[in-house]
């Protein structure tokens, strides 16, 4: 662990002292967002955007450090997915950052995120085959043929990015996320390695840790009340980063690691369980939009925070209680990798069940629901009032027109 050790103090400190650098610049040059009367946005007073570029200084320079420390020289050597890596993060950065400054129209921006996915393609990192559960298809290993990998290897790229992108709604929320996820990759990959499983070339274990450094460094600036925010510029850069580790490990394993406990848990689907909360958000909201007959891609306040924050927790709450469900999913997901056995699940399972107890009980819900309940009989007579009013002066017209 002592080359992961140093690379993840590097991308920490790296990310840390940066970002107060970009927070200057930011305000230098006016890449500033205004409070908004926009029920999606909570921030009360002007706050810096473009964190990610911090996040990005502190990914080239953990990438920098990994390649000279000779534990990683198998991933380094005749090896182009590092370098490919390094292209597509640049290219998703960019392209967030023109949408913080410009505001990239959705279409534009999704053509960044494919280009992004290509470079990822053309330089190596892609799915090949991954296992099914329950023997779907009527194969327990689904081999994708030259077309149709870069094909799913994309649409994963664009899920992944979009996904953390919609969860990057609050102070410290998806910062938090992706470096309980992270952790979570960087130890399911390290066991797949002791088992055998992985290739020492494979890149997943050092881009999930680089994903957890850069988070970790970045969040202390981020915490609520944030001093500087990622914008879409650090947001669809850690969706890339998490999607690497993803593809590169449940898209090349095709090991029943998982045991016989959870045989039905191909390596593809950890990885799924581990990134269930923003993955759950990306779906609902795209099903919710297209329900509603609203177009796909444009914004509302009807994401899993949003809808904490309405039933009655503040934005430090809310954060913390999704922090504590992809902790919780991380720990079901690694369960069978180190114990198998069945009966481990029960603290995970108690955990979830006290979690959604306080979601649902809190004494701040109750206190949310009869404000709002408040709020609405005090509309309601403010609405009886005014055509009471209203009624009065039709009556005195009709007085005056009769006489």
């Amino acid at each position: 662990m002592g080359g992961y050790a140093a690379v993840l103090a590097v991308a920490v400190a790296t990310t840390l002292l940066a970002t107060p650098v970009v927070r200057w610049l930011a305000v230098r040059f006016g890449a500033v967002v205004a409070p908004s009367a926009d029920p999606r946005h909570v921030h009360a007073r002007p706050t810096p955007t473009l964190g990610g570029a911090a996040m990005f200084c502190g990914f080239l320079a953990a990438i920098a450090v990994a390649s000279r420390i000779g534990q990683f020289h198998e991933m380094f050597e005749d090896n182009s997915e590092p370098f490919g890596l390094v292209l597509a993060a640049g290219v998703i950065f960019v392209v967030g950052m023109l949408d913080d400054l410009l505001d990239v129209s959705p279409p534009a921006k999704l053509a960044g995120q494919v280009l992004a996915a290509g470079l990822l393609v053309m330089f190596g990192v892609q799915m090949f085959y991954f296992r099914m559960p329950f023997d779907l298809f009527g194969t327990d290993t689904l081999v994708l043929s030259p077309d149709m990998a870069p094909l799913v290897t994309a649409g994963w790229v664009v899920l992944m990015t979009n996904a953390i992108n919609l969860i990057d709604g609050l102070d410290g929320l998806a910062a938090g996320i992706v470096a309980i996820a992270g952790a979570a990759l960087f130890l399911f990959a390290d066991q797949l390695f002791e088992a055998g499983a992985l290739e020492g070339s494979n890149i997943a274990p050092l881009v999930s840790i680089v994903a957890v450094g850069v988070c970790l460094g970045f969040l202390p600036w981020n915490w609520h009340p944030a001093r500087i925010i990622m914008g879409d510029a650090g947001a669809l850069f850690l969706g890339l980063l998490l999607a690497v580790p993803t593809i590169t490990i449940g898209g090349r394993t095709d090991f029943e690691f998982s045991g016989s406990t959870y045989f039905f848990f191909a390596p593809l689907m950890i990885p799924l369980v581990i990134l269930g909360v923003p993955i759950v958000d990306v779906v609902f909201s795209f099903v919710r939009r297209v329900a509603n007959r609203q177009r796909w891609h444009l914004a509302d306040a009807g994401h899993l925070h949003h809808r904490l924050m309405r039933l009655g927790h503040g934005t430090r709450r809310a954060v913390v209680i999704l922090w504590a469900w992809t902790a919780i999913l991380s720990g079901v997901a690694l369960l069978p990798v180190y114990t198998n056995e069945g009966n481990a699940l029960v603290p995970f399972v108690v955990a979830a069940l006290a979690l959604g107890l306080f979601v649902w009980f809190h004494p701040g819900v109750r206190e949310g629901r009869q404000r709002a309940g408040r709020g609405r009989a005090g509309a309601a007579a403010a609405g009886d009032g005014e055509q009471g009013a209203d009624a009065v002066v039709d009556l005195d017209a009709a007085r005056r027109r009769r006489a």
